[in-house]
């Protein structure tokens, strides 16, 4: 059973090349109780047949219903199997990701953690293709106890690059070159605290590591998001300063435009030899 109290302090990873996106996610769940689960299922496939995908991290439900569910039950919706809600099915060649966004928004704040007395702490993560659009786009859903924004739209079909939510310590020092608490440590070396900010961000342009180009190949971008993915992992796991909360099975899809959404890499609860659905 899941509650607002659980919480998925996770890596999520998403890489935007010209061909796509890829989506990468570990597999840890931390419950409110100190309880690690190495099992939790972190993407979707938000809608079947259409270059959609969504990932989550925080809050690994609302309420008792946990946001896998939540987001599957958005995805029937998006597929017109909703009787109580027909003018949610998705139009194949007339969708935006814009449009896709704001729904997720109503679902899941509006109707779900609105009414919730307990406050919800969850970052979504949209990725996909607008209708016969050449390049994809990334749109961000973030609840913060009872206030969340309209969606907003973090990367443009022009923007490329990495980014990454969840437990940033890693990968903020391996691309930015600079932990976490930089801020703090520069002040506590004397630096005055309104020339410590000015400075941090001098730094980033200066210490970033770029890792992807716009013309990589799929596959590339994939062996990428893999290894961000393991790479916090394994931070994570010797970091003796940090909260085991990142573990598990590492889960990868890739989004393009003629095979939309495919999974690359995923775990599963059922026997060998029976499919799975998405």
């Amino acid at each position: 059973m899941a509650n607002a109290k659980d919480t998925t302090v996770t890596i999520i990873v998403s890489v935007k090349i010209n061909d796509g996106i890829v989506m990468a996610a570990d597999s840890a769940g931390t419950m409110g109780s100190g309880q690690v689960y190495t099992h939790a299922n972190k993407i979707t496939n938000l809608c079947e047949g259409l270059p959609i995908g969504a990932m989550s991290t925080g809050a690994g439900g609302i309420g008792n219903e946990s946001v896998e569910t939540l987001l599957k039950d958005l995805r029937r919706r998006f597929a017109g199997r909703d009787p109580a809600h027909p003018d949610w099915s998705l139009e194949a060649e007339r969708y935006t990701m814009e449009q896709v966004a704001g729904r997720l928004r109503t679902f899941l704040f509006e109707e779900k953690a609105m009414p919730c007395p307990e406050p919800t702490n969850l970052q979504l993560r949209l990725c996909g293709y607008s209708a016969g659009r050449p390049l994809a786009e990334v749109w961000e859903v973030s609840m913060s106890g009872q206030a969340c924004p309209p969606p907003r739209r973090i990367m443009d079909e022009t923007s490329f690059g990495v980014m990454w939510d969840g437990q940033y310590e890693a990968l903020n020092r391996l691309i930015l070159g600079l932990g976490f608490d930089i801020g703090d440590a520069l002040v506590k070396h004397g630096m005055p605290a309104e020339k410590a900010g000015t400075l941090q961000e001098e730094l980033v342009r200066e210490l970033y590591a770029t890792l992807s180009v716009p013309a990589m190949p799929i596959q590339d971008a994939i062996d990428l998001a893999r290894y961000l993915v393991e790479t916090t992992i394994g931070f994570v796991r010797f970091a003796v300063f940090l909260p085991k909360s990142v573990g598990g099975a590492v889960e990868i899809a890739a989004i393009t435009k003629h095979e939309g959404f495919r999974w690359v890499q995923r775990k599963s609860f059922h026997p060998a030899g029976i499919p799975q659905a998405d």
